[in-house]
């Protein structure tokens, strides 16, 4: 699996709504596109990944479905992603044994990012490297230079989450951190293809300034 991918977006209560901004994904070739609607009713979550799975199917976007490893099967989707309190991970497997799927797990310190590691998920989201109000009960922040330690010790896929945004992001970048999570930064405008564009412009320019 490609291990740098970039830009690793989740959509959650999406300004321009949750069809125009998986579309923008497509066009703008996010590589992985995660539908997270927490609280909100199964059946509701259903209907929207049913519309998100006909915009990403036959494209570069992976979609992956938060927390449910039913409605990401029920829905053909591409993965499902993991928190440390939702279903285990061997067990979702056992439940979704198809091959090809994506499992993702969230960790939030360097002992969640090393039991992660016996299990091997396809990768990691590391964070919240900064402060984020986007849940009800926040994990405590991890910060830039814990970020960078557990990033370059994981033997998967890992991917910097929390607070990050097109004016913070070179930063986490050049902290290691090859992929990044955004919620707010894309999630918050009205016109997401925009705001999608203007991180992978940072992204890229990190990358050709790694390698000068």
């Amino acid at each position: 699996m490609d291990d740098d991918f970039g830009l690793y977006l989740v959509l959650t209560d999406p300004a321009a709504g949750y069809e125009a901004c998986a579309t923008a994904a497509v066009r703008g070739g996010v590589r992985y596109l995660q539908l997270r609607m927490k609280g909100a009713p199964r059946k509701a979550v259903l209907e929207t990944a049913l519309r998100i799975r006909e915009i990403t199917r036959g494209s570069d976007t992976l979609f992956i479905v938060n927390d449910d490893v039913g409605i990401a099967r029920d829905v053909d989707a591409d993965g499902v992603h993991l928190g440390q309190d939702d279903l285990p991970l061997p067990e979702a497997r056992r439940l979704w044994p198809v091959q090809g799927k994506r499992f993702g797990l969230s960790t939030h310190d360097e002992s969640q990012a090393s039991a992660a590691a016996v299990i091997a998920p396809d990768y990691i989201g590391i964070g919240p490297v900064f402060p984020t109000p986007t849940k009800t009960m926040a994990d405590p922040v991890v910060g830039l230079a814990r970020m960078a330690s557990i990033v370059s010790s994981s033997p998967v896929p890992a991917v910097a989450i929390g607070g990050i945004d097109a004016g913070n992001l070179a930063e986490v970048l050049r902290r290691g951190a090859r992929n990044f999570c955004v919620v707010r930064a894309v999630n918050g405008r009205t016109e997401p293809e925009r705001a999608i564009r203007e991180l992978q412009a940072v992204w890229r320019r990190e990358k050709i300034s790694g390698q000068a």
